[in-house]
């Protein structure tokens, strides 16, 4: 007589994503219109981008002159490695010492937010903000930002990987005020 052997299903990465329980936010939990949508999110952007070539052209423009430098945009140049430096500087230094607010984000009223601290830890701040925009500034990487247009916390490729999103401020404060009432 045979002996039947039961075999169970096969369980790959993606059996076991599904059937993975959601994992509960600890902080900042808020409906889904609270989240800044693309548009704010992109005008913010442009703004934090006028004002790093203001401070690119004033830190680097005379040194450059100076020296002879080449002013072209890529990584091998001494011209385009500090300018790198300084844009990630900009993002890094004022989204953590400014409570999640760059210069763009503060005319548009929005803030970063993470899901799992309460503030901002330099380890978050260094993902989403060095690590990811440094990826995510390439021509062809900038599609990881469209990915905010189709998901419930209105997350790009770089909130994903450091559980942030960004928050309309005049939202929270009206909730803080209905709720003191």
């Amino acid at each position: 007589m045979k002996e039947e052997i039961q075999q169970k299903p096969a369980v790959g990465p993606v059996t076991q994503l599904l059937n993975k329980k959601k994992k509960r936010l600890k902080f900042h939990q808020y409906p889904d219109y609270f989240y800044a949508g693309f548009w704010i999110r992109l005008f913010a952007y442009l703004l934090d981008l006028l004002c790093i070539s203001a401070v690119t052209g004033i830190l680097l423009g005379l040194p450059a002159n100076l020296m002879e430098w080449p002013k072209d945009a890529g990584l091998i140049s001494v011209y385009g490695s500090l300018s790198v430096v300084i844009y990630l500087a900009y993002f890094i230094l004022l989204t953590k010492l400014n409570h999640g607010q760059t210069i763009g984000k503060m005319a548009f009223g929005i803030q970063v937010v993470c899901f799992n601290e309460e503030k901002l830890s330099w380890q978050t701040v260094l993902i989403r903000e060095g690590a990811c925009r440094f990826v995510l500034r390439g021509s062809f990487f900038m599609l990881g930002y469209l990915v905010t247009i189709f998901t419930a916390n209105k997350q790009h490729i770089g909130d994903y990987f450091s559980d942030t999103s960004v928050v309309t401020i005049n939202l929270l404060a009206a909730r803080e005020d209905f709720s003191q009432l």
